[in-house]
């Protein structure tokens, strides 16, 4: 993790896809590709905290591809994803649940289950209040 002049956290990181399959003739095969994940501000502490080599992770995101020049006048592009969620899938690390880690860790990120930037939790909130109806029970068909 680094930190942008503003003081924004920024956590760099690659997340790589299996994929595997039979061919005709029954022999086994399999694929993997990386993708260059960034996350900022807080989803970026809490991925700096949690992640490591081979927890796997579920990332929700946009794509976004940056260009520049080199000193030779070539183009180059990367592509990344710009992190909006972040969820455990695994449960592999130092601690068998969240419960049990450090007071000093704890105090620091939310439950690693769910990691939301906090764009993405307010824009939940307000979706949740705006779409708060009382259904009335005797009109439905079922």
């Amino acid at each position: 993790m680094r930190y942008t002049p503003q003081g924004n956290a920024v956590t760099s990181f690659a997340v790589a896809t299996n994929r595997q399959w039979n061919t005709e003739d029954g022999t086994s095969k399999e694929a993997v590709e990386f993708h260059n994940i960034v996350a900022w501000n807080k989803l970026a502490e809490i991925c700096s905290q949690l992640l490591k080599k081979g927890t796997k992770v579920y990332i929700e995101g946009r794509l976004q591809t940056r260009t520049w020049e080199d000193d030779k006048a070539v183009k180059h592009y990367k592509t990344e994803i710009v992190a909006d969620d972040m969820i455990l899938l695994s449960s592999k690390g130092p601690y068998e649940s969240w419960q049990s880690a450090p007071e000093g860790t704890k105090a620091s990120a939310p439950k690693p289950k769910e990691a939301k930037s906090e764009k993405k939790e307010k824009e939940e909130k307000e979706t949740a209040v705006e779409g708060t109806e009382e259904v009335d029970t005797e009109e439905m068909p079922f």
